[in-house]
């Protein structure tokens, strides 16, 4: 609740949420100011999960990373703010973050 009391999605700059589990990782972009989900990615999508060896890892993060930021540009979004969801960021989060960074979104 701290980080989500400062950390708001518009429908210039949606909120990108990233969410982990102990066997996958998901990404959202959410536009807070009418409450809709633009797109969505995770490691549960065939299209980024099937080439992966396993989607717990740093690599499966990445493409995660680099699937949201392919559907933000689809949808005409270029800036995002950053929720980590109460994650530290490294590891996995941190690795979304960097695959989304390079596939040109700004953060």
């Amino acid at each position: 609740m701290r980080l989500r009391k400062k950390v708001a999605g518009t429908a210039a700059r949606p909120r990108l949420c990233v969410r982990r589990s102990l066997h996958h990782i998901y990404a959202l972009l959410v536009d807070d100011a009418k409450g809709h989900t633009l797109a969505t990615a995770s490691t549960l999508e065939r299209s980024v999960g099937s080439e992966l060896g396993s989607r717990t890892n740093v690599a499966a993060a990445q493409a995660v990373g680099a699937a949201i930021a392919a559907k933000a540009r689809a949808a005409g979004i270029s800036a995002v703010v950053f929720d980590r969801g109460g994650y530290k960021y490294h590891g996995r989060v941190r690795a979304l973050a960097d695959a989304a960074r390079e596939a040109g979104l700004t953060l």
